[in-house]
């Protein structure tokens, strides 16, 4: 699976209420203005701060610290790749915010070859892409492991003005289809792809590493360009 990820869709919400966390949850000791998606905290070094994560510094430990320990770790892979090692939470509160996430683990391609000779099983996911399930030993080992990049999926849709409201102007916008914007946040590191048929995803990473987020988007605008 590639850096940039892509997932699917949801359903609209009134700009007055954006990703809306259902009572039962808020009854669960959710603090409703903290922890949430706007929230990035930078260090004036390149790095940063989201859900009290640090992309790049903190491991997959701390993830289960502050996000839960219900988390499937797995290799995604698709073919003739070695594949990345991702752990994924179906539904996570973040402050008032339903979501789901998708955490990049920051593995070696020796790594995550070693870890997938071990591996228990391997199965498909969508079409030709795997999903590995770690050995237990290699469980403990990823968990010390650091984090690459967050990406999250709310369970609201939301447009364009909506996300510009709650995390002010992008640095830049690149346009992919008439349905399809990413919202660049260089200074934040952070990609806000707005989906006008699907669901949003913001991918989060230190915003010394934004190139590993807008380099794959410059390059296909500009093979888009050079084809037409």
């Amino acid at each position: 699976m590639k850096f940039a990820l892509a997932l699917i869709a949801f359903v609209l919400v009134a700009l007055v209420v954006p990703f809306l966390l259902p009572n039962n949850a808020r009854q669960q000791g959710v603090n409703p203005e903290s922890n949430l998606p706007w929230q990035i905290a930078l260090d004036g070094r390149g790095g940063s701060e989201v859900f009290g994560l640090k992309p790049g510094v903190s491991t997959l430990a701390d993830v289960k610290q502050h996000l839960g320990s219900e988390l499937e770790v797995a290799i995604i892979a698709e073919p003739n790749e070695a594949g990345m090692l991702e752990a994924y939470y179906a539904q996570v509160p973040l402050g008032f915010v339903l979501a789901r996430v998708i955490v990049s683990v920051d593995a070696s391609r020796e790594a995550v070859l070693a870890m997938r000779e071990r591996a228990l099983k391997s199965q498909h996911m969508e079409s030709t892409t795997r999903k590995i399930t770690l050995h237990p030993d290699d469980l403990l080992v990823a968990d010390q492991m650091p984090i690459r990049a967050i990406a999250v999926i709310p369970t609201v849709n939301l447009d364009e003005a909506t996300l510009v409201q709650r995390f002010g102007a992008p640095d830049e916008r690149i346009v992919v289809s008439e349905k399809r914007v990413h919202l660049l946040y260089s200074k934040q590191g952070l990609d806000i792809l707005v989906d006008g048929e699907g669901k949003e995803l913001l991918q989060y990473v230190a915003p010394r590493d934004f190139s590993r987020l807008r380099e794959p988007l410059v390059a296909a605008q500009s093979d888009k360009t050079a084809s037409q």
